[in-house]
């Protein structure tokens, strides 16, 4: 299962408030549109969309624990891990690298889909 670990608790609802749309057409579709929180404020979902081999709807799921977030596919909608879907979390962790600059990855199988800092 892709994922990214950050070595920090995120404050999601911070994320939240300053996130950006991500609407990307090249070399694939990808639509990241909203930030949804639980009442807690320690799980976030987004839904996406990706289109590349196949048009493919999923949730990409941000956790927090005490001491790490989280960024993986939200299980109950498991789409095929096409590159397209890789992309879309690569693109969902850079967004958290550009509002936490302090964050670092701890763990990730997906480093090839993360663009590199600026």
């Amino acid at each position: 299962m892709p994922h990214v670990v950050f070595d920090k608790r995120i404050n999601l609802e911070n994320f939240s408030n300053q996130f950006c749309i991500v609407f990307q057409k090249q070399p694939f579709l990808i639509k990241l549109m909203d930030v949804f929180l639980d009442k807690e404020k320690r799980t976030a979902l987004i839904p996406t969309v990706v289109i590349d081999k196949k048009h493919q709807q999923f949730l990409i799921e941000l956790s927090t624990r005490k001491e790490k977030t989280t960024v993986r596919l939200y299980p109950a909608t498991d789409p095929e891990k096409t590159i397209g879907v890789k992309t879309a979390l690569g693109l969902v962790a850079n967004n958290l690298l550009e509002s936490f600059p302090n964050l670092k990855i701890t763990r990730t199988n997906i480093i090839d889909f993360i663009p590199e800092r600026k």
